[in-house]
């Protein structure tokens, strides 16, 4: 599967697209696997694995777990701390996520280099994406891992043009990242002025926990929406499916 132009046409289809989390280090790769079929039934369009920091051996076996199905896509969403070492033959893709938002250059180019080869050898299909930090109430591991602060939730300004810096670097998608287990999602403000001056598709996630929430950023301008911590190991069916509505138009 071309993933890239398939989450293109199914913003085109949808409206937005409806990502699920699957961090390896939260469950059992058999946990995983039903996890993810009932997220698959549920519609969500496609599967993120991956996770800030590896404290399991659960990455391979969940990777085999969790493709249950050719319709919906395995995504590699490599975690900020030794982003190299989440790849896999196994997945259709991998967002090749830049910290933008932030100045270390390990995570502007140094992990890319660990992984080209990888990457080329396995024939992943990279999408380059920004990766920008919004502040969202409380120290994520995305933060602390990298080193980077986040961009300030009332400096919406200073994230539109971190945005539209990517685009003119090549950058096919932008993600606007809270973090796992945020206090608050990005800003409704941040997200529509960023759509206001950006044409690739805008990701959003951290901090998500109810459909309607969920709904409010696609009605901002996301065209992404990733949802973790609120469907993590045992979902409900009524919840995903009420977000997969939400997301969807």
């Amino acid at each position: 599967m071309n993933v890239y132009p398939y989450l293109l046409d199914t913003i085109e289809r949808k409206g937005a697209v409806f990502l699920a989390l699957i961090d390896p280090d939260k469950q059992s790769p058999e946990a995983a696997r039903d996890v993810v079929q009932s997220i698959v039934e549920a519609g969500a369009d496609g599967l993120l694995v991956g996770g800030s920091f590896l404290f399991t051996d659960h990455f391979h076996p969940t990777l085999e777990a969790v493709n249950v199905s050719k319709e919906c896509p395995v995504i590699l969403f490599p975690g900020v701390s030794g982003a190299a070492a989440q790849l896999s033959p196994r997945a259709d893709a991998v967002l090749l996520l830049s910290l933008v938002s932030g100045r270390n250059a390990e995570y502007l180019i140094g992990e890319h280099v660990k992984s080209a080869l990888w990457i080329d050898r396995w024939g992943l299909e990279a999408i380059p994406t920004a990766y920008v930090l919004i502040e969202s109430g409380a120290v994520t591991s995305a933060e602390f891992l990298s080193g980077t602060k986040p961009i300030p939730r009332d400096k919406a300004e200073i994230a539109m043009v971190h945005a539209l810096a990517a685009q003119q670097l090549g950058m096919k998608l932008v993600y606007l990242e809270a973090g796992s287990g945020a206090s608050h999602p990005v800003p409704d403000a941040i997200i529509a002025l960023v759509r206001s001056r950006v044409d690739v598709p805008i990701i959003v996630g951290g901090g998500i926990r109810d459909p309607e929430t969920a709904r409010r950023k696609v009605d901002a301008g996301a065209r992404i929406v990733v949802i973790g911590t609120a469907i993590e190991r045992q979902p409900d069916p009524d919840l995903l499916r009420a977000f997969a509505e939400a997301i969807h138009r």
